[in-house]
């Protein structure tokens, strides 16, 4: 699924090139809007592997090799492929039927802007992230903070004075930061681990903290997340997961006790 969504990632930026970025983003990218009239359907699953620039794939694709290997393993990579499909395209779903018909006035603080295009692959990851919160909660994974704190910093600025000539290096700052994060995650220096501001945390943790506050500061600051895909994302998993565990009852409560 990585070398699929780096493949189209590169496709889709030499399409933009040829077509120009508006044409290839009404034809692949969700847009509520869209579905709730019926159009562009195809979009639910497009979207899932269109990423609007190198960070924002960079940082998913990171999250996917580790939490999807973790649970390939554990549920096998036929069920593993069925599901990230599925989850991404009922996150997708979710977000535009939410985004399009709540998507107004106060609703868009919530559920995004029905006319605003939705892209990525962390719909399906949060569905990954679901299952596992479910059937391994106590194991411990680390969030890396730093570069979600460092965009919705930028996001904030953005907000307040849209038309600062600052923005433009702070958009160069937040892009080598996430990927100096990401490198010094990956070091054998703690020094330099303390930068990309890892925070530890069991894995039924993780959904709570990852949207919730998000959701929060959505009222405030219009961030370029899609909360409601994440939600989404996350309900399918969740689903799943009890039904696995309540399917499989011995295997998983094995896989509990392994994964503590």
């Amino acid at each position: 699924m990585i070398i699929v969504n780096v493949i189209a990632f590169f496709a889709t930026m030499i399409l933009a090139t040829i077509f120009g970025e508006s044409a290839i983003l009404d034809l692949l990218a969700l847009k509520p809007s869209y579905i709730v009239q019926g159009k562009n359907l195809w979009t639910l699953a497009t979207s899932m592997f269109m990423h609007l620039d190198f960070s924002h794939l960079f940082f998913n694709m990171i999250s996917l090799f580790f939490v999807g290997t973790l649970l390939e393993k554990i549920i096998g990579k036929r069920r593993f492929f069925l599901f990230y499909m599925a989850s991404g395209l009922f996150a997708g779903l979710f977000f535009a039927l939410l985004s399009g018909f709540f998507g107004t006035g106060i609703g868009e603080k919530i559920f995004g802007n029905p006319e605003i295009f939705g892209i990525g692959a962390s719909g399906a990851i949060f569905g990954i992230v679901g299952i596992l919160a479910v059937l391994i909660p106590r194991k411990k994974i680390y969030l890396i903070g730093g570069p979600l704190i460092a965009i919705i910093i930028q996001a904030i600025f953005e907000s307040v004075s849209p038309e600062n000539p600052i923005l433009n290096i702070l958009g160069i700052a937040t892009t080598i930061y996430i990927f100096f994060s990401m490198f010094a995650i990956f070091s054998f220096n703690p020094r330099l681990k303390k930068f990309a501001i890892p925070i530890e945390l069991p894995f039924w943790l993780i959904p709570v903290i990852s949207i919730t506050p998000l959701i929060i500061i959505g009222f405030f600051v219009s961030l370029p997340i899609g909360n409601t895909a994440h939600a989404g994302g996350l309900i399918a998993g969740l689903i799943y997961g009890f039904y696995l565990k309540k399917k499989y009852k011995r295997k998983t409560e094995y896989i509990k006790q392994v994964f503590t």
